[in-house]
């Protein structure tokens, strides 16, 4: 099969063995997928990952292996982190805390940027027929933003400050604007800052922003300047929130933390419930993509995606 390969650097290799897969996992089939900032970060050495990249995607289930047949034919959107089911994390259905978990295209386990990946039946969700397989590609990193709300308790009379104008901190915004929160989204491009205009929702240029503090701060830039700078726009004894995941081992100055008490919340990956309830109920995030290309051309799309004029890059696996 064909799959996006980083060792040392990034190929496509066209004649990768297809992964078979193990007792109670399913066979899933492609259809498409999308690109995230930490495939590009793991590019620079982000963990230290070495195999088939991605963890974005929607697909058909091929075969299980085990007694689940009814998910044979159903298409499909699936959990990236794949516990031992045994430990104390698994059983309070925290895999993304195992300890012994892989993740898919991220640590030990091959990912989805290829014709055929393998996952437990457990990990699978059916995808309502009302979403677009485009749409469906978003399910993951939509679930990383309602994280936010499992995580902090938000009340409407608070201001919330979003960092970060790609496609992570978009995400936020579409999730939290439930809440009805005062929101102040930030970021380096108008174009973008754009898409996160909304009722109640004002947007600000970073080069001509006058800094203040908020309630809570969702730091969701990918850079190390936003990661530095998020603290600093807390209030006493306000919220920070990190999203990014940064390959590079930013300077961190925990002064800020310590005298106004904050509170920091590392922030990852979410639920998929949520996230697919939202788009089955109109949530509407297709104009976050940019570009949709063939698998073919995967090498150039991981390029693309790394140009700030650009938010979601797909890849078709259909298309040739």
């Amino acid at each position: 099969m064909r799959a996006l390969r980083f060792s040392d650097h990034l190929f496509l290799d066209r004649a990768y063995p297809k992964p078979k897969p193990g007792q109670n996992e399913a066979l899933i089939r492609v259809i498409m997928t999308g690109i995230c900032n930490t495939d590009i970060e793991i590019t620079k050495g982000y963990f230290g990952f070495q195999g088939v990249l991605g963890h974005e995607f929607v697909g058909v289930v091929e075969a299980v292996n085990g007694g689940a047949q009814h998910w044979v034919g159903r298409r499909v959107v699936g959990e990236i982190n794949c516990g031992c089911g045994s430990c104390a994390y698994c059983r309070r259905n925290l895999q993304r805390h195992c300890p012994n978990r892989t993740v898919l295209g991220i640590a030990g386990k091959d990912g989805c940027l290829a014709d055929y990946i393998t996952l437990p039946v457990e990990n699978l969700h059916a995808v309502p027929d009302v979403i677009t397989n485009g749409s469906a590609t978003f399910v993951e990193p939509l679930a990383a933003a309602f994280e936010i709300l499992e995580q902090v308790h938000i009340i409407p009379s608070q201001e919330i400050c979003i960092l970060g104008d790609g496609k992570l901190g978009l995400l936020v915004n579409k999730a939290l604007r439930q809440t009805m929160a005062q929101i102040i989204h930030i970021g380096k491009h108008e174009s973008k800052l754009q898409m996160a205009q909304g009722p109640g929702i004002k947007t600000e240029l970073w080069g001509t922003f006058e800094p203040r503090l908020f309630d809570i701060v969702i730091e969701a830039t990918g850079s190390v300047s936003g990661f530095q700078a998020a603290p600093k726009l807390v209030k006493p004894r306000g919220t920070l929130v990190l999203k990014s995941t940064i390959a590079e081992s930013p300077d961190f100055d925990f002064t800020t933390v310590v005298v106004n008490e904050l509170t920091v919340i590392g922030s990852r990956c979410g639920l998929f419930g949520p996230a697919l309830r939202a788009l089955e109920k109109g949530l509407d995030v297709s104009s976050l993509v940019t570009e949709v290309l063939p698998f073919d051309q995967a090498e150039q799309a991981i390029d693309l995606a790394q140009s700030s004029e650009n938010i979601k890059v797909l890849l078709d696996m259909r298309k040739r």
